[in-house]
């Protein structure tokens, strides 16, 4: 494999994010929108149960420490989910995302394009070390669960032998 199609799904998760950073167009006629049309804000009722709805992901009964949230933006509203479960859990979780490749190391010398997950209180995943990710466009790949996403990207994290955590991010 050449550097040019390894660096392709990072390229771009970059991509993505750097567009919902610099759009411009006003928001839509969504129920919870409360934005102007040229700010951010992180909507104060709603969190891990409708990001979870957005992306059609089922949190594991057994999961713990499950947060969410959703950010109202301007052009497209980021949704974020984390939870703590075993890693063969997690990684049918990711699985059920359809990506096109399985979970892999992210290069750590990529810089965050956004800061999220501290809203959270939770580091940025790609900050930590021994994560590995899978990004998707489900439209891009029939999957029809999730066609209002146009992203969405997990992280997998490894904290000790019995426990994962899993972070999630669509838009």
């Amino acid at each position: 494999m050449n550097n040019g199609s390894a660096l392709r799904p990072q390229l771009l998760a970059a991509f993505g994010a750097a567009l919902l950073l610099t759009s411009c167009s006003s928001a839509g006629g969504d129920g919870h929108r409360t934005t102007d049309g040229r700010t951010s804000h992180w909507e104060k009722d709603m969190g891990a149960p409708e990001a979870s709805a957005f992306m059609k992901v089922t949190v594991p009964e057994s999961a713990t420490e499950m947060k969410g949230a959703v950010q109202i933006n301007p052009q497209e509203d980021i949704y974020l989910l984390s939870f703590v479960t075993d890693e063969k859990t997690a990684v049918r979780v990711a699985e059920d995302l359809r990506p096109e490749k399985p979970l892999r190391a992210r290069n750590q010398d990529l810089p965050s394009p956004t800061e999220l997950f501290g809203h959270l209180g939770l580091a940025e995943p790609q900050s930590e070390k021994g994560v590995r990710w899978a990004g998707v466009c489900p439209p891009c790949v029939g999957d029809s669960r999730r066609s209002k996403v146009q992203w969405i990207e997990i992280h997998v994290l490894g904290l000790d032998a019995d426990r994962t955590r899993v972070y999630v991010q669509a838009f």
